[in-house]
């Protein structure tokens, strides 16, 4: 049975499960929407959810929108006199994980941000279960790199 989202349109989840297909905002809704997560259409056309204070962004890059990005900012905020802290906190972070990437996001307000982000090149295609894998480890890194923010000195909520 297909989404109410996508009730004019084929179900992007329909067919055979390990047929490669190419990646499209559609399926990474109807694998989110699978699992049970609320996502919704930013001003900009891209997809985002909130996890806790934590807005997840689920990006589409590339000429052919075939690279997935899923971008983690953390809820926490930070005054622009932490950012030598932060950067340090980062590069640790770094060194020690693959996922996800650490970096330190100012935003033209002078308030101080960490991200972090997973990308993954799907030119060839993804299957929706090797997609679920991959926002399932975009989501729960990017989850753990938050709570890891939360503790640190220095940050406020909103």
């Amino acid at each position: 049975m297909a989404s109410p989202a996508f009730e004019d349109r084929p179900d992007p989840l329909a067919g055979h499960p390990q047929a490669l297909r190419p990646l499209t905002a559609d399926l990474v809704a109807a694998v989110l929407g699978n699992r049970g997560y609320a996502v919704t259409t930013d001003p900009d056309g891209d997809l985002v959810g909130r996890w806790d204070e934590s807005l997840i962004w689920f990006l589409r890059q590339g000429t052919d929108g075939e690279l997935l990005q899923v971008r983690t900012m953390a809820g926490p905020h930070f005054g622009i006199e932490h950012v030598p802290a932060l950067y340090a906190f980062c590069n640790s972070w770094n060194h020690d994980r693959l996922w996800p990437k650490a970096f330190v996001h100012v935003d033209d307000d002078g308030r101080a941000r960490i991200c972090g982000e997973v990308i993954t090149d799907l030119e060839r295609g993804v299957t929706p279960h090797q997609l679920d894998q991959l926002l399932d480890c975009g989501i729960s890194t990017g989850c753990q790199l938050a709570t890891a923010v939360g503790r640190l000195p220095g940050g406020t909520s909103g």
